[in-house]
């Protein structure tokens, strides 16, 4: 079938959502590019080589985001399960042929490309539980209708994910799929017993493996081991006292210089306050929480369920991530190696959100008209 048919005039755009995103993206390559200069010419002998790998994903995913908001959202609610049964395929590709690096399988080389399967999993599943929602209505309310197969949906997506492991995608992917069962109409009673259910596996897993543990416990006394298991949130809580109100100034971080461990990916905002300064830092909130209303303001005008909560889920993305990240660097989290959406390194990560924020769009165009 052709995407003709889903491509329709509509109304216009919600700008101001594309010009906030559009401005974490560019405020994101300025902090990629000072945060990994360092590391950079370390291990390339150039001080611009992850610069120069975002940009290039930045277009990408611009280009993705043009594709997306022209397509009708209903595009997506008639192919939901085939964009989610392709997440889970590449998923499992992961788990049985990838490379382990650093300990973890959470890449697919495509030539020089790496493909990440979990951040297309992460919309795969927003798609799919918002097609399944939209399709159960009332019975999203009954136990064996509605809940059973939510808990057996999420568990299969968590179980894949976490075989990588990854288990701060996981908590994000949990956390979207949450907030989505209770938008589309969950019992209070429902949620409890989830939520619960949740936190007991979560503690399990956390028991069950002993790094894990030993982050729970540098979370609870991050000066029990400041030179080991603690080393990371140590040199980013430095990174930030030293930054002040007012910063050291642009491309004059000190822990760049290979004391921060991931400068450029989970670690930007350290390097940001650093250099920037607590005052400016907080811009960034300010423009995270401009996206979220304007995007529950979409969500509130969306022609039908499906549309409402597609976008509930991918707002409810964009927030959960950031302040899992956030949280991680000023010590009010776990550390989980979540990126900052739109700012952190990694190309796989700003594809897929640009392509979520076109979808984004698209409903606001369809509200519109």
């Amino acid at each position: 079938m052709s995407l003709n048919r889903f491509r329709k005039s509509g109304g216009r755009i919600d700008y101001w959502i594309l010009f906030f995103v559009f401005a974490l993206c560019i405020f994101g390559l300025l902090m990629i590019y000072s945060s990994s200069a360092v590391i950079s010419f370390e291990q390339y002998g150039i001080n611009n080589y992850y610069f120069k790998k975002q940009l290039i994903s930045l277009g990408i995913g611009l280009v993705c985001l043009v594709i997306t908001s022209s397509i009708d959202y209903r595009f997506w609610q008639k192919y939901a399960t085939i964009f989610f049964v392709i997440a889970l395929v590449l998923l499992i590709w992961v788990i049985l042929f990838s490379s382990k690096i650093s300990g973890a399988q959470r890449w697919i080389q495509l030539g020089p490309i790496p493909l990440q399967p979990s951040e297309i999993m992460k919309l795969a599943s927003i798609i799919y539980l918002a097609a399944w929602f939209a399709k159960q209505k009332e019975q999203i309310k009954n136990f064996k209708h509605g809940f059973v197969p939510f808990i057996i949906i999420l568990g299969l997506i968590s179980f894949l994910i976490m075989k990588q492991p990854d288990m701060g995608t996981t908590s994000v992917v949990v956390g979207i799929a949450v907030v989505m069962f209770f938008c589309a109409g969950a019992p209070w009673w429902q949620m409890g017993l989830g939520l619960a259910g949740i936190t007991g596996i979560f503690l399990l897993l956390i028991k069950a493996a002993p790094y894990r543990m030993q982050r729970l416990m540098v979370f609870l006394n991050p000066a029990s081991d400041t030179l080991g298991t603690g080393y990371h949130i140590t040199q980013a809580m430095l990174a930030i006292g030293s930054g002040g109100w007012f910063g050291l100034g642009f491309g004059q971080s000190k822990q760049k210089y290979l004391y921060l461990p991931e400068p450029h990916t989970d670690s930007i905002f350290a390097i940001t306050t650093e250099e920037l300064g607590f005052l400016r830092a907080m811009l960034i909130f300010v423009v995270f929480i401009l996206i979220v209303v304007r995007g529950l303001k979409i969500a509130k005008n969306a022609p039908d369920q499906f549309s409402r909560l597609l976008a509930v889920g991918i707002i409810a993305w964009i927030i959960i991530q950031f302040f899992v990240n956030i949280g991680a660097m000023i010590g009010m989290l776990p550390l989980t190696g979540v990126p900052l959406p739109f700012v952190s390194y990694g190309g796989t990560s700003l594809v897929i959100l640009l392509a979520s924020v076109g979808i984004l769009l698209n409903i606001s165009k369809q509200a519109h008209r």
